[in-house]
């Protein structure tokens, strides 16, 4: 007897199709789409993405398919795994190559094993794999467009949900589609795929879909085709028609058929759903029967080699016995084994086990997969199951170790903790572990750690402390646990207590060299800034004399910004810094941490080019390593582009900005975000607001919230909105520590905001006092040193105070020009800015000209639309001809640098400042102050001029006070005043009056 032939033809969906393919149509196109996908189990989940792939694939789709299984939640990326091993197969299909060519992605391959420089384990190596499976298929989408589903979510591991929301949140401009099915029946109040959903369903990018139950003449249609595949009713169900059948399924596809094939067995129909797919099980012989327990035990799949000796069977009654179960469809066949046509028939049959023959069933299982060399977590599921103790501690502690590796640290914590819970019940159980229960307890809190639960990591560790008087053991769980507290940002004091105790009695030892790293590290958070250094270079002496290399260069490290912070020698910090860079520690974060604060602190003392250079190098060890999303890895990355920001080569900035995506839901992905604005908001890209709503949310965080808001400050001073520049700033200032060098940047643009309101008085005097307090004042008193960078914001703030009070000459802006002239191009034209409008009042319009043409040269190099439009407009007030209008800037090449109108390459610090090229200029403008305006707000203007109130110039042009209003605070920014007695002076200047306004234009 041979299957019978499945159903062809996808009925009463044609809706919820047409969704999904928009979806596909999408990532197609060019921009990445997620579609969830939910129902109830048999609904039809299935069905429609096998629907979904078929379509996909005959579009030139590369379709990559994985399964989660019910002891998913064990197996770390089960899902991904299976679906890579059916792509990898294919030698000739673009997956393969993508996957093999990263160590990452082939430790999820059968037989694959890590070298030692592939061995890292917990956060860090989540984190390598996420950018690996990020970075295959941006790969594969390069040359064919992709569908990756992930079949009942439902199911998944916490590592793979954390995979998914990465992708859903990083891919913008991929040709991916990602496709995930659900049960929605399944999903209980505390299930853990519930808060994973809203928090999806909230971005743009993913649509959701639920598939309804089918309507009574879809489900009619659907027996009908049933019957025509020689599936549908038989002998006395076919007598008394299929209404009884539509009535019971409810809409339910599977159901349906379930009860259809019931009905053409037996004259009643069964009462219960376990019954219904019970079934067909009955009808089977008992060999088939026993051959389809069997396989129950094993899960939603089994292979065919397993099933066999699992049974005991010949192959001659195995094979048999499997012919029946496929004909009846119970079982579908694959190339190496057998899966269960759908989860509920598998469940079904497994719960009508009895509790003997199930345990007895476990246990062969575990046997039979030991011999195997099964996965350690499958072997750990079945022998808990068989109630086998010490082969589930053994499988358990392996299970927790190969996780760790695979970068699934949920999964570890849980297969540790699980070892845990048997242990005292276990005869010898720290030889079938391989190490003791301290060992093993230290293994779940580090994985718990970097899961990112560090108080439940803390919690461990503190438990264990009181369960050890070992010295060694002491040391090393106080040294663990005041590192997770600094990392959760917990009790400070604990965490210096721990610290302090670890140093105490730690032998002479590497062990030693990083307790008293850990001490620095701790000490260095609250301040303590003279013992963090002695404690820091003791911690250096140990590890050289220990050779614990990443004691050693987090001692480099902590040195170096304790010197930055507090010494007087920046000299000397580099020196540290090169010297942990000089040699690998052993320990990659470490390594690109030291990278990131070597090119840092170069960047904020104007070695730009250096800067970049150790950028570059860091980013490339970043991603040669599959660490590109690291936490160093995503920090060398927006200094990167905070180098190019400000040496001008904004379409590298650009570029990078790319990467750093908009729609974000953590902390680290809205830090990254918040950079890219500083281009967006310079070149006036539209893209700045829908970025600015979606760090909204995280403005309760201080680094963001200073990145963001800074950067809405300023855009609202470009579209003329001072107020809601000065409401960004003031809350920025409520936050920051007082010491905070990032307090004069801000202060700078809240006093830009005040000149523009025209105010003086306390509000000015408040933020140049902080500026300047910022400026000389650190945490433990006075300042040794100020960067260059911090050195030109306190000259813009101080021009910027005198702006606002009218007493700012050329010489102050020229000093805050000058300060930007170590290389930060745009600071520096902004600055030149006010310079030529200083110049202009006090009547040197040659100088005025000549620096007000170098800031519209760079402006327009730069692409840096709003501060190019403001240039022209004081152009046009003063009379001056735009330099770009007859000679649109050039993009830059690498043979031909653009620098700043009137410098020499070698004019900033010695490098060359190359200018990103910005699109072509507009043309020149007409002359005169008003050249801005419409024609309806120079009729508006020329009765504000004549004294007209809204109401009565609303009355002579024919439109709602309301609108005049909008026209009226339209000029006011056009013009550059802030009240309706300094427009109309403007107007009477340019000879504007009503009767030259006549008319009711629109």
């Amino acid at each position: 007897m041979v299957a019978r032939t499945p159903q062809r033809v996808l009925i009463g969906r044609s809706a919820e199709l047409d969704r999904l393919l928009g979806v596909l149509d999408s990532a197609a196109a060019g921009l990445a789409g997620v579609a969830l996908v939910g129902g109830d189990a048999g609904i039809g989940k299935t069905r429609i993405v096998t629907e979904l792939c078929d379509l996909a694939q005959r579009r030139g789709f590369v379709t990559l398919t994985g399964q989660c299984a019910e002891l998913g939640d064990a197996l770390p990326y089960l899902p991904l795994a299976d679906a890579l091993r059916g792509a990898a197969a294919d030698d000739d299909g673009p997956v393969g190559p993508a996957v093999t060519a990263r160590p990452a992605l082939r430790r999820l391959l059968p037989g694959d094993e890590a070298g030692p420089a592939e061995a890292t384990t917990g956060g860090l190596a989540q984190q390598r794999l996420f950018g690996s499976v990020l970075d295959m298929l941006s790969e594969v989408a390069g040359r064919q467009p992709v569908l990756f589903v992930f079949e009942d979510l439902h199911w998944a591991d916490r590592s793979t949900r954390d995979l998914l929301v990465f992708l859903t949140r990083m891919l913008q401009r991929e040709r991916v589609c990602l496709v995930g099915t659900y049960r929605t029946d399944d999903l209980h109040r505390r299930h853990p795929l519930r808060p994973v959903l809203a928090e999806l369903r909230r971005l743009p990018l993913v649509t959701s879909v639920e598939l309804p139950p089918l309507g009574d003449d879809d489900m009619a249609e659907y027996l009908a085709v049933l019957d025509r595949y020689g599936e549908g009713p038989a002998g006395p169900m076919a007598e008394r028609g299929l209404t009884t059948v539509i009535e019971r399924a409810g809409g339910n596809p599977f159901f349906a058929e379930e009860l259809l094939a019931a009905g053409a067995e037996r004259a009643r129909l069964p009462g219960t759903l376990a019954d219904l797919l019970l079934a067909r099980v009955e009808t089977l012989s008992d060999t088939a029967r026993q051959v389809l327990r069997v396989a129950a035990v094993a899960g939603r799949r089994v292979g065919h080699d397993l099933l066999r000796d699992a049974t005991g069977l010949g192959d001659l009654p195995l094979e048999d016995a499997l012919r029946e179960i496929v004909s009846q469809r119970l079982l579908t066949a694959g190339s190496d084994g057998y899966t269960f046509r759908h989860a509920l028939l598998q469940e079904a049959v497994y719960d009508d086990l009895l509790p003997g023959e199930r345990t007895r069933l476990h246990t062969a299982f575990a046997a039979l997969l030991a011999e195997r060399g099964g996965a350690p977590a499958e072997l750990a599921h079945h022998h808990l199951a068989g109630h086998d103790l010490p082969g589930a501690l053994r499988a358990s502690v392996e299970a927790g170790r190969m996780a760790a590796g695979l970068g699934a640290p949920a999964e570890a914590h849980r297969h540790f903790g699980r070892a845990l819970e048997v242990w005292d019940q276990v005869p010898e159980a720290e030889r079938l572990a391989g190490e003791s229960r301290a060992r093993i307890a230290l293994a779940g809190a580090a994985a718990a750690a970097a899961a990112g639960d560090y108080h439940r990591a803390a919690e461990q560790v503190r438990r264990l402390r009181h369960e050890t008087d070992d010295p060694a053991l002491i040391a090393e769980t106080g040294e663990r646990l005041s590192y997770y507290l600094a990392d959760a940002g917990g009790d400070e004091a604990e965490a210096i207590e721990a610290a302090r105790e670890a140093v105490d009695v730690a032998p002479h030892s590497p062990l030693l060299a990083r307790a008293l790293a850990t001490y620095a590290r701790a000490l260095f958070r609250q301040y303590h800034d003279k013992e963090a250094a002695a404690t820091a270079a003791k911690a250096l002496e140990v590890a050289e004399a220990t050779g614990a290399r990443d004691a050693e260069a987090s001692a480099l490290v902590s040195l170096a910004l304790l010197e930055e912070e507090f010494g007087t020698s920046v000299e000397h910090a580099v020196d540290l810094l090169a010297r942990a860079t000089r040699r690998p520690s052993g320990d990659l974060s470490i390594d690109l941490r030291a990278r990131f604060n070597l090119a840092r602190i170069h960047y904020e003392n104007g070695a730009l080019a250096v800067a970049a250079r150790i950028t570059e190098d860091g980013v490339r060890l970043a991603g040669e390593t599959g660490l590109t999303w690291s936490t160093f890895g995503t920090d060398l990355r927006f200094l990167n582009y905070l180098v190019h920001y400000a040496d001008g080569d904004w379409n590298a900035a650009e570029r990078l900005a790319g990467g750093f995506g908009v729609r974000v839901g953590t902390r680290a992905e809205a830090q990254l975000s918040s950079f890219a604005l500083f281009v967006e908001v310079g070149r006036g890209r539209p893209g700045a607001d829908e970025r600015l709503r979606w760090l909204s949310r995280f403005w309760s965080d201080d680094l963001i919230s200073y990145m963001a808001r800074g950067m809405a400050a300023e855009q609202a001073l470009w579209r003329g909105d001072p107020h809601a520049a000065l409401d960004h700033v003031n809350a920025i200032v409520a936050v920051l520590e007082p010491f905070d060098p990032s307090l004069i940047r801000i202060a700078a643009t809240g006093l830009w905001a005040l000149a523009d309101l025209g105010l003086t008085g306390e509000a000015c005097d408040d933020l140049l006092r902080r500026a300047r307090w910022a400026a000389e004042n650190g945490p433990n008193g006075p300042r040794s040193r100020l960067g260059p960078e911090g050195v030109a914001w306190l000259a813009r703030a101080e021009a910027e105070w005198h702006r606002a009070n009218g007493t700012a000459d050329p010489e102050v802006w020229r000093r805050a020009t000058e300060a930007f002239g170590f290389g930060f191009v745009y600071e520096e034209a902004r600055s030149r800015w006010r310079l030529a409008e200083c110049l202009l009042r006090a009547g040197d319009r040659a100088a005025a000209r000549a620096e007000w043409e170098r800031a519209v040269r760079v402006a327009s190099a730069l692409g840096a639309r709003p501060f190019l439009e403001t240039l022209r407009e004081v152009g046009a007030r003063a009379g001056f001809s735009d330099p770009t209008a007859t000679a649109p800037a050039a993009t830059p090449t690498a043979t031909s640098p653009v620098t700043p109108a009137g410098t020499s390459p070698a004019a900033h610090s010695g490098d060359a400042q190359e200018i990103a090229a910005g699109e072509p200029p507009e043309a020149a403008r007409e002359p005169g102050r008003l050249a801005a305006l419409t024609a309806r707000e120079r009729e508006v203007l020329a009765h504000v001029a004549a004294g007209l109130a809204n109401r009565e110039i609303g009355e002579r042009l024919f439109i709602s006070q309301k609108t005049v209003s909008v026209h009226v605070s339209n000029i006011l920014a056009k013009l550059g005043v802030t009240s309706r007695t300094q427009a109309a002076a403007v107007a009477h200047q340019e000879g504007l009056s009503p009767g030259a306004a006549d008319g009711n234009t629109v």
